[in-house]
């Protein structure tokens, strides 16, 4: 039985690659979300995995929702309304929550389309990297459908309120290269570029001392929602930990003697 999520990792950066690719990558199926949160999930709990880069088999990032499911009912797109519920929460609504909740840092590598769903899948993640060939619709309202994943939150603090409302109510597509002016994305390559780009980037996450990196990347997240004195408050705890770990230590050492740290986690 083929694998919805490949899975492969090259010293310490993990790849999950979505791998339908023969309906373009969609992730709305239980089968395709129970895996992608299982994947990210227990690349978070491993303290050996120190970034993650997610990426869609084929040609395309993701297609987001099935369409061809929608249309014919199946799966939780059919049923009384109590029960659609039931299954956007349990099913896709459940990729949102593993990734916000991620402490590892996570890299959208979008090698095409991404579209609907897909497009707040890449969202979601923490950086984004596209392909030429990339762009991004949330084009929910083509179909009569709102953004049912979260994208109504993600969008807004990536671009910004007004031009999430113009991708939103138009559903029309982004191309790469307005991504990146809109700062969706960070870079965009050529296509054979792409993983090497997206690897390398990781790489350099890596490189640090991974508690710190973690820590970091939660202080970022809480931004977003606390006040000053609460994320100064976090942020002192965090900073008393940071400097009790014999990886701070190496640091400081690296840096007086003007070397490469080297880093384990402790």
């Amino acid at each position: 039985m083929k694998a919805e999520i490949l899975i492969s990792r090259t010293n310490h950066v993990e790849t999950l690659t979505i791998n339908r690719p023969e309906s373009r990558n969609p992730i709305s199926g239980p089968a395709v979300a129970q895996a992608l949160v299982a994947a990210v999930e227990a690349a978070d709990a491993d303290p050996e995995v120190r970034a993650v880069i997610i990426t869609g088999a084929g040609a395309a990032f993701s297609a987001g929702g099935d369409v061809k499911a929608i249309a014919a009912g199946d799966s939780y797109f059919g049923g009384p309304p109590h029960a659609q519920r039931e299954g956007y929460r349990r099913g896709i609504q459940a990729i949102p929550r593993a990734i916000y909740a991620a402490e590892v840092p996570i890299v959208a590598a979008v090698n095409g389309p991404a579209i609907g769903a897909g497009c707040d899948l890449a969202l979601m993640c923490d950086i984004r990297i596209a392909s030429t060939t990339a762009f991004f619709a949330e084009s929910f309202v083509k179909l009569g459908l709102i953004p049912g994943d979260g994208g109504a939150w993600f969008l807004p603090r990536v671009v910004g309120m007004s031009r999430a409302m113009e991708m939103t109510l138009t559903g029309e597509a982004v191309d790469a290269q307005t991504a990146l002016v809109w700062g969706m994305v960070s870079e965009v390559v050529e296509p054979n570029e792409l993983v090497s780009a997206a690897t390398k980037l990781a790489q350099r996450i890596a490189a640090n001392p991974p508690n710190s990196v973690r820590m970091a990347k939660r202080l970022l997240k809480e931004s977003e929602h606390q006040s000053l004195g609460s994320l100064l408050e976090l942020s002192a705890g965090m900073q008393a930990i940071s400097h009790h770990t014999e990886d701070h230590a190496e640091a400081l050492d690296a840096f007086f003697t003007k070397r490469r740290g080297s880093f384990t986690g402790d």
